[in-house]
């Protein structure tokens, strides 16, 4: 409803619902999923630096990271992905048929290349062993980033990142039958880089864009 009346299209819960009846669409109620974590490892672990602050004044600051899994029918397809906490754009992302330290390096990696963020980032996830690999200790340690990491079985620590998993679950992947990996592959990429950093609304944000949010940001800079 208020994304609808930030658009300019003003609505109550009873209007709302009643437009919805005429129009035939019903609420897409979220499936519960499994834990993908695996902290039982005997890698070292960064403290907690964010302590659930999510609120972050600039961007390429604090980056957040998870992984998470999507079914296909040529088996499982696991995506990682690296959100600036500033505006919660998704900076970075990868996809493969498996969950190694290889592919939450390669998002990492591509929030590097399109960001270019400067030492002493936080670079946030949740305890799994590729995370706390010590390939992804190095890949932090060459760009002078600080680790930090949730608390064992707390996904609220790493909030923002579960929200989106959740959305993007509830909002297109547990609606569709992806045939190969291939196929899911593209259709979460269309959905992260053309619809999600472009046009999703975020109450967090005052109903903007993730992109409308950073180029607001920048402006106001300028001005200033």
């Amino acid at each position: 409803m208020k994304a609808l009346t930030f658009r300019g299209y003003p609505v109550n819960r009873d209007k709302a619902r009643k437009l919805m009846r005429e129009a035939g669409v019903q609420v897409r109620h979220r499936k519960k999923f499994k834990v993908t974590t695996n902290s039982n490892h005997k890698q070292p672990v960064f403290d907690n630096l964010v302590q659930r602050e999510f609120a972050v004044p600039q961007l390429d600051q604090v980056y957040a990271s998870d992984v998470t899994y999507i079914w296909t029918q040529e088996g499982w397809l696991y995506l990682a992905v690296v959100i600036d906490l500033c505006s919660r754009k998704i900076v970075g992302w990868s996809m493969s048929a498996q969950m190694k330290t290889q592919l939450v390096c390669d998002a990492l990696t591509m929030a590097l290349w399109q960001r270019r963020p400067q030492a002493g980032l936080i670079h946030h996830s949740d305890r799994g062993s590729q995370y706390a690999s010590k390939a992804f200790r190095q890949l932090l340690k060459a760009h002078e980033f600080q680790g930090s990491m949730s608390r064992r079985g707390n996904c609220w620590d790493n909030a923002v990142v579960e929200s989106f998993f959740g959305s993007l679950k509830q909002e297109r992947v547990q609606w569709c039958s992806y045939q190969t990996r291939y196929e899911a592959q593209q259709d979460v990429l269309n959905d992260i880089a053309m619809f999600y950093n472009r046009y999703r609304l975020h109450s967090y944000l005052g109903y903007i864009s993730p992109n409308d949010f950073e180029k607001q940001l920048v402006n106001r800079k300028k001005v200033a």
